[in-house]
């Protein structure tokens, strides 16, 4: 259970990369064409994508470490924490 545990987190290491810097490129382009920006604006977005891409990897790194190291049993839960 914990290998599938940590293939998840796996997943979300490679999400946390993809997505904000896709998301950030998308977005510059929608203002380029759609309001009629210039092409600075899809540098901004590659920056700040990129900005945003190593650190949801760094965040996903040390958790991945965390779990594989032992030191944490379970993940740090974001919502609706029950006990």
């Amino acid at each position: 259970m914990k290998q599938l545990h940590l293939l998840v987190w796996i997943t979300q290491l490679g999400l946390s990369t993809a997505v904000p810097l896709a998301g950030f490129i998308v977005l510059a382009a929608w203002l380029r064409k759609g309001c009629g920006w210039g092409s600075w604006v899809i540098w901004a977005g590659i920056a700040l994508g990129l900005y945003a891409a190593i650190t949801g990897f760094v965040n996903a790194l040390k958790t991945l470490k965390r779990l594989t190291d032992g030191s944490e049993k379970d993940p740090p839960v974001a919502f609706n924490e029950h006990d």
